[in-house]
């Protein structure tokens, strides 16, 4: 496998021959496999092949590599002058290039994992039934759990693992010294997830049922600000900004026309998988927020940026998701927060200034490019998802043909 990377014979034998020479083959497989480009291949073999002389002349061998042999090598990095390495001064790749190296021998079992600094307590058994049975029946996404859990857990630790003892006054007293101090979504994080925690609670039969009135509601005026939508021209310079023949590129240009053309959540793109589409029915199936499924229609635009996208897209086994990463290690796009970033980057690339770039502002570009076309709002609340139709009517704002229709004049004529 080396012989594809390297042909000098000086270069092969000092590989071979070092400590590290039973595993580069191996290795090389590996960084081929995630993804990693030609020329990090090569700079991670040199820095493998280091790392190993630098060991033998300690009277270390692999085994005893570990994080502190790893900062060692770095250091020896910066001042290296050993007769028999590539001579190249190249520190900043090598200390990168044998970490990977060490994450291959940890894989391989030949040097111990690493022992976290800090072990997470274990979560509470009520606590863990609260959340499986809110993922099950709810179909609530894993990030939220997270909130839900630190919320339960907080409450649990400052009012006892007794819940028929909780009172409404004990309720009140640990919010107001939670909440003391903190922003505005930080308390309706908390306020949403203990008022979940006690509605389950109660579900169970673990509380009295009138517990949940004990925590308050947050002033919060619900569609009172406009949404936020870019219009033609802007859309047309971010889709702009995505044009290349870079895979990055491709893909990027693929997922704004996603949210922009078919109002999708960064968590749908997230979620997408090959078997969603349907080429046949030209459709896309799509599944939402609490599990919620729908199917929409492709339309040849978005189609046609998929189709090139999935021709260029790398290889990554054990996955069918659509969109993966472009930096090595290749893997699906883990959280909606790589979406989210991938679209302020290409609305900053575009020169397009919003106050809250992401993939939200292209959800509501074409919720708002329908209404422009004549779409009823009980027909975009479809597309959207919405399960009120009130979430629809915000975009009614913005309507401003059908407003003009309705708007009465002003009292005794133009002032």
């Amino acid at each position: 496998m080396i012989e594809q990377y390297f042909s000098a014979p000086k270069t092969l034998r000092r590989a071979r021959g070092g400590p590290s020479g039973a595993y580069i083959d191996g290795f090389i497989e590996a960084l081929v496999r995630d993804g990693y480009t030609r020329t990090t291949i090569l700079r991670s073999v040199r820095a493998a092949t280091h790392l190993g002389l630098f060991l033998a002349r300690r009277r270390q061998s692999l085994t005893d590599l570990d994080a502190a042999t790893l900062r060692a090598f770095g250091r020896h990095l910066q001042h290296c002058r050993c007769r028999r390495s590539s001579r190249r001064r190249t520190g900043f790749h090598g200390r990168f290039g044998a970490q990977r190296f060490h994450r291959y021998l940890i894989a391989c079992g030949i040097c111990p994992c690493p022992v976290a600094g800090t072990v997470s307590p274990p979560v509470p058994p009520l606590v863990a039934a609260f959340t499986a049975w809110y993922q099950t029946h709810r179909g609530v996404a894993a990030l939220t759990l997270q909130h839900y859990a630190r919320g339960a857990t907080a409450m649990l630790d400052a009012l006892g693992p007794d819940v028929r003892a909780w009172t409404p006054q004990a309720v009140r007293q640990f919010l107001a010294t939670a909440l003391k101090g903190a922003r505005a979504p930080s308390t309706q994080a908390l306020i949403t997830a203990t008022r979940a925690f006690v509605r389950y609670l109660a579900f169970c039969g673990e509380t009295r049922p009138d517990l949940v009135l004990a925590i308050p509601a947050i002033a919060r005026w619900r569609l009172a600000s406009l949404p936020r939508a870019l219009s033609a021209d802007e859309l047309a310079r971010v889709l702009k900004a995505c044009e290349g023949d870079q895979s990055a590129c491709i893909r990027d240009r693929a997922i704004v026309l996603l949210l922009a053309r078919l109002g999708l959540r960064a968590g749908d793109v997230v979620q997408l998988r090959l078997v969603d589409l349907d080429w046949d029915e030209g459709t896309l199936h799509v599944t939402g927020k609490g599990g919620y499924q729908v199917r929409l229609p492709l339309p040849q635009e978005v189609g046609d940026a998929v189709l090139r996208y999935l021709a260029c897209r790398p290889r990554c086994d054990g996955t069918d998701r659509v969109f993966l990463t472009t930096i090595a290690p290749v893997a699906p796009l883990h959280t909606s927060d790589a979406v989210s970033c991938l679209v302020a980057r290409a609305l900053a690339r575009a020169g397009v200034a919003v106050a809250r770039p992401g993939a939200h502002v292209l959800r509501h570009t074409a919720a708002t490019e329908m209404l422009r076309h004549g779409v009823s709002l009980d027909h975009i609340g479809l597309v959207l998802r919405h399960r009120s139709l009130d979430m629809s009517a915000h975009y009614a704002k913005v309507d401003l043909a059908t407003l003009r229709q309705v708007a009465q004049p002003w009292p005794g004529g133009r002032s």
